[in-house]
């Protein structure tokens, strides 16, 4: 399954290890599901193969014509099972991909949210150094002999 496309931020806790612990379990369930069908499979074909022989009394060959549809018919359940386990894993494969995508875009919008508010404060910060600094040079530009010098006498 599909767990995400890059490193997580707090793997060994928190909704990370959750997710991942959930998704071991759900993995668990299915490969006993799968197990189960196939094995549901497999002895029902065996019993159709034993049943399936030709025997004289007609008593004896509607009983197993009766088993070999019974058995036939359990062998159809099984596949079923099969078949709406196969839909589930691909429905949970598509889904969980877009879930952990999702997941992931969220991570890197809380990433530069970060990234903008420390942007933001480096830049009043800077900010307010460069209007203390232009006060500083105002103030001995002001006050210096050169800028005397400079004005022009009415």
């Amino acid at each position: 399954m599909n767990r995400g496309g890059g490193a997580a931020l707090g793997s060994g806790s928190g909704p990370t290890a959750a997710a991942t612990a959930s998704a071991a379990q759900k993995q668990k369930t299915l490969l006993q599901r799968v197990e189960t069908d196939i094995g549901n499979i497999v002895d029902n074909f065996n019993h159709l193969v034993n049943v399936a022989r030709v025997n004289d009394p007609p008593v004896r060959n509607s009983q197993e014509a009766f088993m070999m549809e019974m058995r036939a018919s359990r062998m159809v359940q099984a596949a079923d099972s099969l078949l709406k386990l196969v839909s589930e894993l691909k429905q949970t494969a598509i889904f969980s991909g877009f879930a952990s995508l999702n997941d992931h875009v969220e991570e890197r919008i809380k990433e530069f949210d970060q990234q903008v508010e420390k942007s933001d404060r480096l830049l009043s910060k800077i900010a307010e150094e460069a209007a203390a600094s232009l006060k500083e040079l105002e103030s001995c530009y002001y006050s210096s002999a050169q800028r005397a010098n400079q004005i022009p006498e009415p």
